[in-house]
């Protein structure tokens, strides 16, 4: 950024520019506010300002002063290029690339918007165009460290984590420093399996920035996947910090438990995740309660009911208004408040169990049916980070119809895809919209006699209620389904299929459907 030489405010630009440079933002600001507030069509002045106001992140104020700028300069290819940086801080991604697009129109040798494209392009899930950007960026200048470091994070995305490594490796090369290429070439050698490089590289992050948010959640993660409890959990408490988190974490005067005494103690015990989390650890609840603390628990309101019988003194629904407690401890942070190693997982077999109404009505909904059943749920919620990972389409789950079994739809909410599966197969009951609430779904699941899941809720409430439950699990799974191990210590009536190295369904359906025909002839005699 340097001046066009307005002879009367060339000092007074300079010096904000030195300001900006100085990550004196503050004063850059004020000293170009004057010139603008002076001479409107300033355009250096309203350019680097709006450059400053996106570092403020006060991104619809640069915005509004990038549209000033380009009022007098429309086809300035910094300027435009610069307003797709406040568009995709604001997540307007479409509205970015735009911007992007115009800048190469006005200079298509701009490499630094090439890249910039690209990870607009990449926010937009179009990965093979984002990577053609960065491809172009990297033609025009080899030794572009973010183009380097955004082509790994495409080539991840597609799942050529080979090709990613070398990226990340060449950034890594140019820039030694640059922890974020640590880090997600930490996660690229995660997805090989290659675990010890990956922890090393999400510890080469943390040397290298030891607030490094992400590398110590990756890091706690993995330790957590490989059965590392001790190392693993306190690190999981940097999940606290991730951007995600901290924008939707309420912070309360009361101290969080870390396993002090707390008899005579009001405790909050609070849900934080997703619903199967909080099934998953919600069966540390009577232990706080044991300890002499009185509970209040609160969780997500399909699981309030479900829940009145784990001991707590009120189970509130989130949301709600809190009475007055002492401490707090989130669920998935109750692990680490009680030192829990693999041997100390509190595994017993049933700590939850449907409602006796609800077991009655769906007693006297499946009378009729005479075969063994079988539940089934083969999708999660779609907006989760791993949806595609994680959920199948229910036509490759259809070789279980052929096991002489009931086959019982455990999906409240059925994709369009499957809906049309559903309704060419008439054979596949499904109560959907009867499952009003996880008790609904615990009455329905205490008539089946095996639960077959992919790793959703429904798993975790099966397990929960210590039926056995056939749970599909991926090649690199969350860290709660450990490695190397077809059952969990977290769930004793559990039984896990795992993709193999095609990290493909098919391998692991066909065990399934084989193991499920046993069953069902078991069940016959």
């Amino acid at each position: 950024m340097t001046s066009r030489n307005f002879d009367k405010f060339a000092p007074a630009f300079n010096r904000a520019v030195s300001a900006y440079h100085a990550g004196k933002f503050d004063d850059a600001e004020q000293i170009l506010q004057q010139i603008v507030a002076v001479q409107a069509d300033h355009f250096d002045a309203l350019h680097v300002l709006a450059v400053v106001q996106t570092a403020q992140r006060k991104n619809e104020l640069a915005l509004a002063n990038y549209g000033r700028a380009l009022a007098v300069q429309p086809n300035h290819a910094d300027a435009l290029s610069n307003r797709g940086n406040a568009l995709m801080a604001l997540d307007r991604f479409d509205a970015a690339l735009a911007s992007y697009d115009r800048a190469l129109v006005a200079r298509p040798d701009f490499a630094e918007a090439l890249c910039n494209r690209g990870h607009a392009l990449e926010k937009l899930g179009r990965l093979d165009e984002a990577l053609t950007s960065y491809n172009r960026a990297l033609a025009l200048q080899a030794d572009f460290v973010e183009a380097l470091y955004n082509r790994g994070n495409a080539l991840k995305a597609l799942k050529r984590y080979d090709e990613a490594l070398a990226s990340y490796g060449r950034a890594i090369a140019l820039r030694p420093g640059h922890a974020d290429a640590h880090n997600n070439r930490g996660q690229a050698l995660r997805e090989l399996m290659r675990y010890e490089e990956a922890l090393a590289c999400y510890d080469r992050a943390i040397a290298l920035q030891p607030q490094h948010v992400m590398a110590h959640c990756n890091a706690a993660a993995l330790r957590l996947l490989l059965g590392d409890f001790g190392r693993g959990l306190p690190d999981y408490e940097w999940r606290w910090l991730k951007q995600s988190v901290l924008t939707a974490n309420r912070l309360f005067r009361q101290p969080v438990w870390r396993g002090e005494p707390a008899a005579g103690k009001t405790i909050l015990l609070r849900s934080e995740q997703g619903l199967g989390d909080t099934i998953q650890f919600c069966r540390y609840v009577p232990l706080v309660a044991a300890a002499g603390a009185r509970v209040i628990l609160e969780v997500q309101e399909p699981l309030r009911a479900l829940m009145s019988g784990l001991g707590a003194a009120q189970v509130i629904a989130k949301g709600n208004r809190l009475p007055d407690f002492d401490i707090h401890c989130p669920l998935l942070s109750l692990p680490l408040a009680f030192g829990t190693r693999l041997e100390t997982i509190p595994s017993t077999q049933a700590y939850l169990a449907a409602p006796a109404r609800q077991a009655m009505e769906w007693q006297a909904r499946l009378a009729a049916t005479r075969r063994p059943r079988i539940g089934l749920a083969w999708s999660g919620r779609p907006e989760h980070e791993r949806d595609r990972e994680r959920s199948i389409g229910l036509r490759a789950l259809l070789p279980l119809l052929e096991t002489g079994a009931t086959i019982v739809s455990l999906q409240k909410e059925v994709r369009a895809e499957d809906a049309a599966v559903l309704k060419e197969h008439g054979d596949i009951l499904r109560f959907g919209e009867a499952l009003a609430d996880f008790s609904d779904t615990t009455g329905l699941m205490s008539q089946l006699d095996l639960i077959v899941a992919v790793d959703t809720s429904v798993a975790h409430l099966a397990g929960a209620l210590a039926k056995p439950v056939w749970i599909l699990v991926t090649h690199v799974p969350d860290w709660r389904w450990l490695l190397g191990r077809d059952y969990s210590p977290w769930y004793p009536t559990a039984r896990l299929f795992r993709q193999d190295s095609t990290c493909t369904w098919d391998g692991a359906i066909a065990r399934v459907h084989a193991a499920a025909r046993k069953f069902v002839a078991g069940e016959r005699r």
